[in-house]
Protein backbone atom coordinates (compact mmCIF):
# COMPACT_ATOMS: atom_id res chain seq x y z
CA UNK A 1 0.00 0.00 0.00
CA UNK A 2 2.87 2.00 0.61
CA UNK A 3 4.35 1.59 -2.82
CA UNK A 4 1.00 2.77 -4.27
CA UNK A 5 0.24 6.13 -1.84
CA UNK A 6 4.00 7.07 -2.92
CA UNK A 7 3.06 6.89 -6.90
CA UNK A 8 0.80 9.75 -5.44
CA UNK A 9 3.82 11.76 -5.36
CA UNK A 10 2.98 12.14 -8.84
CA UNK A 11 -0.58 13.64 -8.23
CA UNK A 12 0.43 16.34 -5.89
CA UNK A 13 0.45 19.02 -8.80
CA UNK A 14 -2.70 19.06 -10.89
CA UNK A 15 -1.96 18.07 -14.81
CA UNK A 16 -5.22 17.57 -17.23
CA UNK A 17 -3.05 15.07 -18.83
CA UNK A 18 -3.09 12.86 -16.07
CA UNK A 19 -5.33 9.58 -16.23
CA UNK A 20 -8.16 8.61 -13.43
CA UNK A 21 -6.91 5.34 -11.92
CA UNK A 22 -9.30 3.13 -14.48
CA UNK A 23 -8.16 4.87 -17.60
CA UNK A 24 -4.57 4.12 -16.44
CA UNK A 25 -5.47 0.40 -16.21
CA UNK A 26 -7.33 -0.29 -18.95
CA UNK A 27 -5.61 1.36 -21.31
CA UNK A 28 -1.86 -0.31 -19.80
CA UNK A 29 -3.49 -3.64 -21.05
CA UNK A 30 -4.61 -2.91 -23.75
CA UNK A 31 -1.13 -1.85 -24.64
CA UNK A 32 0.17 -4.63 -23.74
CA UNK A 33 -1.91 -6.96 -25.15
CA UNK A 34 -3.43 -5.27 -28.16
CA UNK A 35 -7.21 -4.49 -28.94
CA UNK A 36 -9.62 -5.92 -26.78
CA UNK A 37 -13.55 -6.17 -26.09
CA UNK A 38 -15.39 -5.38 -23.17
CA UNK A 39 -15.73 -8.79 -22.35
CA UNK A 40 -12.60 -9.27 -22.49
CA UNK A 41 -11.46 -6.75 -20.00
CA UNK A 42 -14.36 -7.58 -17.94
CA UNK A 43 -13.15 -10.62 -17.54
CA UNK A 44 -9.14 -9.50 -17.11
CA UNK A 45 -10.02 -7.13 -14.39
CA UNK A 46 -12.94 -9.47 -12.93
CA UNK A 47 -15.28 -6.73 -13.12
CA UNK A 48 -18.71 -6.46 -14.30
CA UNK A 49 -19.28 -5.47 -18.26
CA UNK A 50 -21.39 -2.67 -17.20
CA UNK A 51 -18.50 -1.30 -14.76
CA UNK A 52 -16.19 -1.42 -17.73
CA UNK A 53 -18.47 -0.63 -20.59
CA UNK A 54 -18.53 2.77 -18.48
CA UNK A 55 -15.06 2.96 -17.82
CA UNK A 56 -14.77 2.74 -21.83
CA UNK A 57 -17.08 4.46 -23.00
CA UNK A 58 -14.89 7.81 -20.91
CA UNK A 59 -11.95 6.40 -22.84
CA UNK A 60 -13.75 6.93 -26.65
CA UNK A 61 -15.33 10.36 -25.60
CA UNK A 62 -11.36 11.60 -24.46
CA UNK A 63 -9.89 10.19 -27.96
CA UNK A 64 -7.99 7.50 -25.78
CA UNK A 65 -9.55 4.08 -27.38
CA UNK A 66 -11.16 3.54 -30.72
CA UNK A 67 -13.56 0.71 -31.70
CA UNK A 68 -11.92 -1.39 -34.08
CA UNK A 69 -12.89 -4.70 -36.17
CA UNK A 70 -12.05 -7.30 -34.35
CA UNK A 71 -8.35 -8.03 -35.79
CA UNK A 72 -9.23 -12.41 -35.54
CA UNK A 73 -12.19 -12.13 -37.71
CA UNK A 74 -14.59 -12.15 -34.70
CA UNK A 75 -18.01 -10.61 -34.78
CA UNK A 76 -17.45 -8.22 -31.43
CA UNK A 77 -15.86 -4.86 -31.97
CA UNK A 78 -12.27 -4.34 -29.95
CA UNK A 79 -10.98 -1.21 -28.54
CA UNK A 80 -7.58 -0.18 -29.24
CA UNK A 81 -5.51 2.58 -27.73
CA UNK A 82 -5.04 5.76 -30.17
CA UNK A 83 -1.87 7.77 -30.40
CA UNK A 84 -3.00 9.99 -28.01
CA UNK A 85 -3.88 7.80 -25.45
CA UNK A 86 -0.66 6.06 -26.11
CA UNK A 87 1.05 9.52 -25.51
CA UNK A 88 -0.70 10.45 -22.17
CA UNK A 89 -0.47 6.48 -20.68
CA UNK A 90 3.46 7.20 -21.73
CA UNK A 91 3.33 10.17 -19.89
CA UNK A 92 1.76 8.72 -16.62
CA UNK A 93 4.51 5.77 -16.85
CA UNK A 94 7.28 8.02 -16.84
CA UNK A 95 6.10 10.06 -13.98
CA UNK A 96 5.03 6.81 -12.47
CA UNK A 97 8.45 6.10 -12.23
CA UNK A 98 10.12 9.41 -11.46
CA UNK A 99 8.61 9.46 -8.33
CA UNK A 100 9.47 5.86 -7.60
CA UNK A 101 12.85 6.78 -8.18
CA UNK A 102 12.83 9.65 -5.52
CA UNK A 103 11.79 6.65 -3.53
CA UNK A 104 14.75 4.76 -3.99
CA UNK A 105 17.22 7.48 -4.63
CA UNK A 106 19.45 6.54 -1.60
CA UNK A 107 19.48 2.97 -2.43
CA UNK A 108 21.91 0.84 -3.91
CA UNK A 109 21.89 -0.94 -7.34
CA UNK A 110 21.72 -4.34 -5.82
CA UNK A 111 19.09 -3.11 -3.63
CA UNK A 112 16.98 -1.77 -6.62
CA UNK A 113 17.35 -4.89 -8.84
CA UNK A 114 16.31 -7.01 -5.43
CA UNK A 115 12.81 -4.79 -5.16
CA UNK A 116 12.43 -5.40 -8.29
CA UNK A 117 13.11 -9.56 -8.15
CA UNK A 118 10.15 -9.25 -4.99
CA UNK A 119 7.92 -7.16 -6.77
CA UNK A 120 7.53 -9.28 -9.63
CA UNK A 121 7.59 -12.50 -7.31
CA UNK A 122 4.50 -10.71 -5.32
CA UNK A 123 2.47 -9.95 -8.78
CA UNK A 124 3.05 -13.55 -9.97
CA UNK A 125 2.15 -15.21 -6.86
CA UNK A 126 -1.53 -12.99 -6.32
CA UNK A 127 -2.03 -13.59 -10.56
CA UNK A 128 -1.62 -17.35 -9.74
CA UNK A 129 -3.91 -17.17 -7.01
CA UNK A 130 -6.58 -14.86 -9.05
CA UNK A 131 -5.90 -16.78 -12.53
CA UNK A 132 -5.86 -14.00 -13.90
CA UNK A 133 -2.03 -13.57 -15.47
CA UNK A 134 -1.05 -10.43 -16.79
CA UNK A 135 0.86 -10.28 -20.47
CA UNK A 136 4.21 -9.76 -20.43
CA UNK A 137 6.79 -9.29 -23.40
CA UNK A 138 9.09 -12.12 -23.76
CA UNK A 139 11.63 -9.29 -22.36
CA UNK A 140 9.85 -10.11 -19.01
CA UNK A 141 9.86 -13.49 -19.54
CA UNK A 142 13.17 -14.03 -19.34
CA UNK A 143 13.65 -12.11 -16.82
CA UNK A 144 16.03 -9.52 -18.62
CA UNK A 145 13.95 -6.42 -18.14
CA UNK A 146 14.08 -7.25 -14.59
CA UNK A 147 17.68 -6.22 -14.00
CA UNK A 148 17.93 -3.30 -16.24
CA UNK A 149 21.52 -1.24 -15.99
CA UNK A 150 21.69 1.04 -12.88
CA UNK A 151 24.24 4.11 -13.22
CA UNK A 152 26.26 4.09 -10.52
CA UNK A 153 25.40 6.05 -7.26
CA UNK A 154 22.06 6.17 -8.66
CA UNK A 155 18.24 4.37 -8.59
CA UNK A 156 16.77 3.66 -11.74
CA UNK A 157 13.86 1.99 -13.43
CA UNK A 158 13.89 0.52 -16.69
CA UNK A 159 11.46 1.62 -19.00
CA UNK A 160 8.40 -0.19 -17.36
CA UNK A 161 9.24 0.54 -14.05
CA UNK A 162 10.64 -1.82 -11.15
CA UNK A 163 7.30 -4.54 -11.58
CA UNK A 164 6.28 -5.88 -14.84
CA UNK A 165 3.14 -3.53 -16.58
CA UNK A 166 0.69 -4.21 -13.76
CA UNK A 167 -1.59 -2.36 -12.77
Amino acid sequence: MLLSRHQVLALREPDPERLERSAYLLLSRIDTQGPMSIGQLAEAFGLDTSTVNRQTAALLRCGLAERVADPDGGMARKLRITAEGGRRLGGDREANRSCLARVVAGWSPEEVRELEDVLVRLNRSAEALEGRHWPRTEEYETGAACHPPVPQGSASFSSQGPVPRTP
